[in-house]
């Protein structure tokens, strides 16, 4: 993990359980991976999206769904959503594909976060530490001190499967 991340977590006073494991670019790659399987909460994944007008948000939501962009747009009020570049994913979270993560929000230079309401929910939920070869159990509430003690704006949402 890296050092930045470990020193801001400690600081918010953010509690984890660090799972280490074989690198993992996609939900379905984990899938297959009994240590991965073991890890206890809800699998997570996010995504790097922007707006036409380079407005550019990270969708945090369970692995097993499928993002509802339509729903999205019109919860958002923009005509147009995709993914963001690998570069701009680097000048605006740090972070580089494969590792992308809600942690990435410490770095965040102009991102709105954005959490689907059943990983909000979650008693447990598990993220990447912005690298892909380990996985952050962390409980509901410091999943909350987490998210409250970014600069950011935020936005709990009950998103649609796709």
């Amino acid at each position: 993990m890296e050092e930045n991340l470990k020193k801001y977590l400690s600081k918010n006073n953010v509690k984890y359980v660090i799972h280490e494991h074989k690198a993992v670019f996609t939900v379905n790659e984990s899938k297959n991976d009994l240590k991965i399987k073991s890890i206890p909460g809800i699998r997570t994944k996010s995504l790097f999206l922007k707006d036409k007008d380079k407005n550019f948000y990270l969708i945090c939501l369970p692995g097993n769904k499928r993002l509802n962009t339509k729903c999205l747009k019109e919860k958002l009020n923009v005509n147009e959503l995709h993914f963001a570049s690998p570069e701009e994913l680097k000048s605006q979270l740090n972070l580089m594909p494969g590792s992308v993560s809600i942690f990435g929000m410490i770095n965040a230079k102009n991102v709105t976060l954005i959490i689907d309401e059943d990983v909000w929910q979650a008693n447990i939920t598990g993220f990447h530490p912005n690298i892909n070869t380990a996985t952050l159990e962390i409980k509901h509430e410091d999943l909350e001190k987490f998210v409250h003690s970014l600069n950011c704006k935020q936005i709990i949402v009950k998103l649609p499967d796709g």
